[in-house]
């Protein structure tokens, strides 16, 4: 699945080395060998690292093997943490979830609130400076706010964030922030009303706008707008979700719509992403 940050096209990978190896060591002994979360923390669906990383220095890559906790095999330390807290959501966009949803893990199996707070410290103490909240849909978590609170308060964690649909998102904001919200990703991938009922087989869309306008209202350091491009569902918007930029400081990535089991997915529906930016450049709506 490839992004295309319109207005920021990468994010470069920062150089860590005020961070010493030691402590990636520390904190992987601490959550193998005694924190009873092991098994739960292995589930890719509630806790994995992404690929956003940085370069390890030279002397800490001749303190420690290069498959120590946050360095991977080609020498890159990872410092973004990605943790699902649920698998719930209350929408069922098309390319995503059955209409009649899925089957979900119990409860008991999922990571509760002190498990997540206890894991996510584990890892920031570790070299780990951003963490973002994904789902499912994660505002439908009653604790949603708590957890955020204590996150926040992680000494060394730079940035929060949460990936949304933003249906409910607008009422929670202002608590949010408080607790140490400060960055947002909402998924809208259709500008029409009427085909966002469509894509996602729910109402909704003017609460995911009023949901984005909060999020710039309040102040949030960095909010992102995601849309899935499908050929012959929302391909012709392309160049009005670039519009959309020049009002709202937000930043618009488009991303391709992604095969996976039970999605329908066919290769006719893919919009490349040479194609969107063509389409961009060619509309004259963008400057490159």
């Amino acid at each position: 699945m490839m992004m295309m940050p319109l207005r920021c096209l990468s994010e470069l990978a920062r150089r860590r080395p005020d961070r010493a190896v030691d402590a990636m060591r520390v904190g992987l002994r601490c959550l193998m060998s005694t924190c009873p979360l092991s098994k739960a923390t292995d589930d890719s669906q509630r806790l994995y690292a992404t690929s956003s990383c940085a370069n390890v220095p030279e002397v800490a890559l001749s303190e420690a093997p290069l498959s120590d906790m946050l360095v991977d095999s080609f020498g890159r330390f990872h410092n973004y943490l990605r943790i699902s807290l649920t698998e719930r959501c209350n929408l069922r966009c098309q390319y995503c979830m059955p209409a009649q949803g899925v089957q979900l893990t119990p409860n008991s199996e999922l990571l509760s609130h002190d498990e997540i707070i206890r894991v996510a410290g584990l890892f920031v103490t570790s070299g780990v400076d951003k963490i973002r909240l994904t789902g499912g849909e994660p505002t439908i978590r009653k604790d949603i706010e708590d957890i955020c609170l204590h996150l926040s308060g992680l000494k060394g964690l730079k940035t929060l964030a949460m990936t949304t649909n933003g249906l409910v998102l607008s009422k929670k904001l202002p608590r949010l922030k408080e607790c140490g919200l400060n960055a947002l990703n909402i998924s809208l991938d259709t500008l029409v009303p009427a085909k966002f009922e469509f894509m996602t087989r729910r109402k909704g869309h003017s609460r995911v706008m009023e949901s984005i306008d909060a999020s710039i209202q309040l102040g949030f350091q960095s909010v992102k707008v995601n849309c899935v491009v499908m050929r012959g569902m929302n391909d012709d918007e392309i160049c009005d979700f670039v519009e959309m930029t020049r009002d709202k400081p937000v930043n618009v990535r488009f991303i391709e719509f992604m095969p996976f089991d039970g999605n329908v997915w066919n290769v006719k529906k893919l919009v490349p992403y040479a194609e969107m930016m063509d389409k961009v450049v060619s509309a004259n709506v963008l400057k490159v």
